[in-house]
């Protein structure tokens, strides 16, 4: 049988027909892993994993045959996908499973923060309200509406976006046929177009601090900045700066530099809206994303389509 290593295990009802159908080796439960990947690692095949984990050069080397790697999760930051594309090692994600519940929690944060929801609570819970009326928010239909990555959630955020009839601009190194709206080449030039920014960019170098100081000065004080892709993307010390000085209206974060234990200085804003990486956090999706995890290996050794490729 095929031979499978498991770095991350999925679901146990999927894991059971996983194991039914290939040798799978559970890295997950080694008590000495370089000793379990010396033993094992020259026959596997495929690999199942997520983007949490570090699968760089030196794992890779272990595993001499591999031709395949299922990623349970849409972001693979953690994944040499150089190394991958110079093995000429397959890939498949589970991005299509989640895109839904992401650009739902986008939309979610966006709101909360036009609306002022955190501080608009507090009024009520603290007896404020009794003393006094909250003061004028702003509307959240109409508008424009930056997207910083027209990947499949970025587009999904674009047709939620238009239902509530914003202007959609967004950031592509190209045209995206059926996408809405006008496509940027600068960010900074989308930020100062754009009422409000919602970041849907994958973590990595080449996206670092991408949401820079720069970015939320042409953003503006009244600007909201949303974060649904990953942490990094953003410089948070700038991003602490601008919410404090009000150089920036408010911001809604999913995803943050440090977690689970991000910067009390940004979380503990007043005009910061916490959400704790729990974009995808649906019984639905995750169940969509392990059987999709599942499938991609599945499809792979039936030499099959696969549900999900990533392009290397």
């Amino acid at each position: 049988m095929t031979e499978i290593l498991s770095v991350t295990p999925l679901r146990p009802e999927l894991q059971a027909e996983l194991e039914a159908r290939f040798t799978v080796h559970r890295l997950d439960q080694a008590e000495d892993r370089d000793a379990f990947l010396g033993a094992k690692g020259a026959a596997v095949r495929g690999l199942v994993t997520d983007g949490g984990q570090k699968i760089d050069e030196a794992f890779l080397a272990r595993l001499p045959a591999l031709e395949f790697l299922s990623c349970a999760s849409a972001g693979y930051d953690g994944i040499d996908i150089a190394e991958l594309k110079r093995r000429g090692i397959r890939m498949g994600n589970v991005s299509p499973a989640l895109e839904d519940d992401v650009a739902d929690t986008a939309i979610l944060l966006l709101m909360a923060a036009r609306r002022d929801l955190p501080r608009a609570h507090h009024h009520v819970t603290s007896g404020a309200w009794a003393e006094g009326s909250y003061p004028l928010q702003h509307s959240f239909t109409g508008g424009r509406l930056g997207i910083a990555g027209m990947g499949r959630i970025g587009q999904a955020v674009a047709r939620r976006a238009e239902g509530f009839g914003k202007e959609i601009g967004y950031l592509a190194r190209s045209d995206k046929p059926g996408a809405p709206g006008r496509r940027f080449a600068d960010l900074a030039e989308l930020a100062a177009w754009a009422d409000d920014l919602i970041v849907c960019l994958p973590g990595g170098e080449e996206t670092r601090h991408m949401i820079s100081a720069e970015v939320m000065a042409a953003l503006g004080p009244e600007g909201i900045l949303v974060n649904v892709g990953r942490g990094s993307v953003v410089d948070e010390a700038a991003l602490i700066a601008a919410l404090t000085e009000g150089r920036l209206g408010a911001a809604g974060l999913d995803v943050f530099a440090n977690e689970p234990k991000p910067d009390p200085a940004l979380v503990t804003l007043p005009n910061v809206t916490c959400y704790p990486h729990h974009a995808s956090g649906t019984v639905e999706a995750r169940g969509a994303m392990a059987r999709m995890a599942l499938d991609n290996v599945l499809a792979y050794f039936d030499g099959r389509p696969l549900p999900h490729e990533v392009t290397l």
